[in-house]
């Protein structure tokens, strides 16, 4: 943690020249691209996955039917297809499973206080959007650093959200008769409302953490586009932090 806490405050020295009181919010979101580019093989291997299981996705649904009433022999045979295929049946998963410690080394990182004592702008990096409106209110110095950080966040939601409900428009139908179908129905109908979330984790968290927070949204909603633009329904619904 010391590792990476040395490192931002060494590139924040770096960027003091060009911004000044500022430097240090440059250096959280310069160091918050910087692991996600590290990561970003782990990110095309995940939509290598997702595209895999979407493409596999009718002839799993057929193995399910055929063998509705043999689940050992359902589980052979999906296995063989993934075999045949040369798809792992975790493809997608696990590289996004490994991508997880490194987003949450960040953001303790930047929730800890090591960041306290430097600035964006008048809103200090170890202050909370409490304590924004306590010191000018909504539209103070401190209260518009943070207006800007919503309205990235909600175009941000808000395109998530749009990209989900597309995603829920093409997926087959679950079945009601399929055990858990109740809950995965309940939880589709929430899901697109969760890219919302974001906006509470900004108005909660020292403003050092909520620069990580929106950066990496941001990275993940244009990455995400990228990776998916050939299928751009598909990667709504791919982890993002």
């Amino acid at each position: 943690m010391s590792v990476f806490a040395s490192l931002v405050e060494q590139l924040a020295d770096l960027l003091h020249p060009l911004f000044a009181t500022a430097s240090t919010a440059a250096a959280i979101v310069l160091f918050t691209v910087g692991v996600r580019l590290a990561v970003h093989p782990l990110s095309r291997a995940a939509a290598r996955g997702q595209k895999a299981r979407t493409r596999l996705a009718p002839q799993l649904a057929e193995l399910r039917k055929r063998h509705a009433k043999n689940p050992e022999r359902l589980q052979k045979a999906v296995l063989a297809l993934h075999a045949e295929e040369k798809v792992s049946p975790f493809a997608g998963c696990l590289p996004s499973l490994l991508q997880a410690p490194a987003f949450f080394l960040m953001f303790h990182l930047f929730s800890s206080g090591r960041m306290a004592g430097h600035s964006l702008f008048a809103a200090p990096l170890g202050d909370h959007y409490a304590d924004a409106l306590s010191h000018g209110g909504v539209l103070g110095p401190a209260g518009l650093v943070y207006l800007v950080l919503f309205a990235i966040v909600a175009a941000v939601a808000t395109y998530n959200f749009v990209r989900t409900k597309r995603q829920q428009a093409v997926a087959p139908a679950v079945d009601p008769g399929q055990p858990g179908a109740a809950l995965a129905a309940g939880m589709a109908r929430h899901l697109p409302l969760l890219s919302f979330a974001t906006l509470i984790s900004v108005a909660v968290v020292p403003l050092a953490a909520a620069l990580y927070v929106v950066t990496s949204t941001t990275w993940s909603a244009v990455e995400r586009a990228f990776l998916y633009r050939d299928m751009p329904a598909a990667g709504a619904l791919a982890p993002s932090v």
